[in-house]
């Protein structure tokens, strides 16, 4: 790796690409190549992060979401050293005959080089687009030079499954989302989407609703040990149901199992993962839903087509962060 990395060069490198990729397209007989960008999606990850996996997801997500890519690679302790690529993601939609294409550039930093990154970042940006900062790196997000970065984005995106502990997550996301700039995401609330819906279902049907009257128990395990996803559950259920009267206490259990019980000792309804299922239980009576476990690509594509301030995750991350030192 080489100790600088200048803007102005990976810019030229860019608009070189695309000479030869419009040329590339021509011999192939394609009508052309178009640039599309919808945004400016920044990547943060671990040099030991799978290369693979990530180019998958990040491939996926373009047609969707194209946006010309960042994708910064932690090299570690070390000397100071920055490095960086550029290359074309690019796809042909069914039954056309022009290529469409995105722009990536991919940086590896040391983190004696870490205070640079913000000056070669904020020039790559493109212009008057929304900036999404994915930082799939716990590490990082404790570093003193996160946060300058991080002013660069319109949005930051984290996943608090990767912190030591669920009560550091929250704490962080507490002060990001009370700055208000950038807006804040959090995966391991996004991977509840598909369970709150299921349980909403469940009590959408007022003779499920009327049996818990004015006092219920919620039991939440996220197999064994007290994460975030398992406080975000909890505590949406708790104000969900205080919204309608019900007073509600909360048991974050250590079971190995995964699972989510509301009942009051006369009546329950429990939702557990089986596999790739929920079974879903109403007072006995159980069925089995399809809910295979999201993946990267599914969880970014609904995080990337969030553009305003989350108020309902807001609301229960603040409910969350008054549970966990319930549960210490």
């Amino acid at each position: 790796m080489t100790g600088t990395v200048a803007p102005e060069r990976i810019l030229k490198q860019l608009a070189e690409l695309w000479v030869s990729t419009g040329k590339e397209g021509a011999a192939e007989g394609a009508q052309g190549v178009l640039r599309a960008a919808t945004m400016t999606l920044v990547v943060i990850a671990e040099e030991s992060d799978d290369v693979s996996a990530l180019g998958e997801t990040l491939a996926a997500l373009m047609p969707e979401h194209p946006a010309r890519a960042i994708v910064i690679r932690l090299h570690g302790a070390g000397e100071r050293a920055l490095s960086e690529r550029v290359y074309a993601q690019c796809w042909m939609p069914f039954g056309q005959r022009r290529q469409i294409c995105c722009e990536q550039v991919e940086i590896v930093a040391s983190d004696a080089a870490l205070a640079d990154l913000p000056s070669v970042v904020l020039p790559l940006v493109v212009a008057d687009l929304p900036v999404i900062l994915w930082c799939r790196s716990a590490r990082m997000l404790e570093m003193s030079e996160f946060p300058d970065l991080a002013a660069i984005a319109t949005r930051v995106v984290v996943d608090s499954s990767g912190f030591s502990t669920a009560g550091a997550a929250l704490d962080w996301l507490t002060r990001a989302v009370r700055q208000r700039t950038p807006l804040v995401g959090d995966l391991a609330w996004t991977r509840l989407t598909r369970w709150r819906e299921t349980l909403s279902q469940v009590f959408e049907n007022r003779q499920n609703l009327a049996p818990l009257g004015t006092a219920a128990r919620v039991r939440v395990s996220d197999g064994g040990s007290i994460t975030t996803r398992a406080l975000y559950f909890a505590a949406w259920v708790k104000d969900a149901l205080e919204s309608l009267g019900t007073q509600v206490s909360v048991t974050i259990a250590r079971d190995a199992a995964v699972f989510v019980e509301v009942g009051n000792g006369q009546f329950s309804v429990r939702l557990e993962r089986q596999g790739e299922c929920v079974a879903v239980a109403v007072d006995g009576a159980e069925q089995c839903t399809s809910l295979p476990s999201p993946t990267d690509y599914l969880l970014m594509r609904e995080e990337l087509g969030i553009v305003r301030p989350d108020a309902g995750f807001e609301k229960t991350l603040a409910s969350a962060a008054r549970l966990v030192y319930a549960t210490e």
